[in-house]
């Protein structure tokens, strides 16, 4: 086997696994809290409308908080790499439906890396990132016209310290949504 045909049989792999996972993410039903029903000491609960109803399965604003798959809006790398780790490709599934149920929904992916290396590499390294978590997104269907890649290389820390735990909160992207 030849290195293209790896590298085709390895992104079929990738988009086969994430197109199963996708399937493993589930809308979650809003309910209204349970009210008190007297004497009888039971309760009930309401789904409330979204307005997503119309559309089986799609994901709408709230959803980017109460949704687990959606819930994770940062994707971490490892030192000096800029390729996606299989953990995050179920989540990549799960905005890149989100984006497609969502065609007014804008998603800023702000690349960033530890203190380690110049700032022009850095810089680079921050929008490799984005552009990787992009070409994931845009792999499950995701609109490239909705996406943003912005690199902040070094410049917006979550960790100041130096060592291993906290360079590895450094080097991630984050998902920013501007619009939902």
């Amino acid at each position: 086997m030849n290195a293209s045909t790896s590298r085709i049989a390895r992104t079929l792999l990738l988009a086969a696994l994430a197109s199963a996972v996708a399937v493993g993410c589930s809308k979650k039903v809003k309910e209204t809290p349970p009210t008190d029903t007297g004497s009888t000491g039971t309760t009930t609960t309401t789904p409330i409308d979204d307005g997503s109803a119309t559309r089986p399965g799609a994901y709408g604003p709230g959803d980017l908080d109460t949704d687990a798959c959606l819930r994770n809006k940062v994707v971490y790398f490892d030192l000096d790499q800029d390729a996606l780790k299989p953990e995050f490709q179920a989540a990549m599934a799960c905005h890149a439906k989100y984006l497609r149920d969502r065609p007014s929904a804008r998603l800023r992916l702000e690349g960033s890396a530890d203190e380690r290396g110049s700032r022009e590499y850095n810089l680079g390294l921050g929008e490799r990132r984005g552009n990787a978590v992009s070409s994931a997104l845009q792999a499950n269907g995701g609109s490239g016209s909705q996406i943003t890649v912005i690199s902040y290389g070094e410049e917006r820390p979550v960790c100041n310290e130096s060592g291993e735990g906290c360079w590895s909160q450094n080097r991630r992207v984050e998902l920013v949504y501007s619009a939902k």
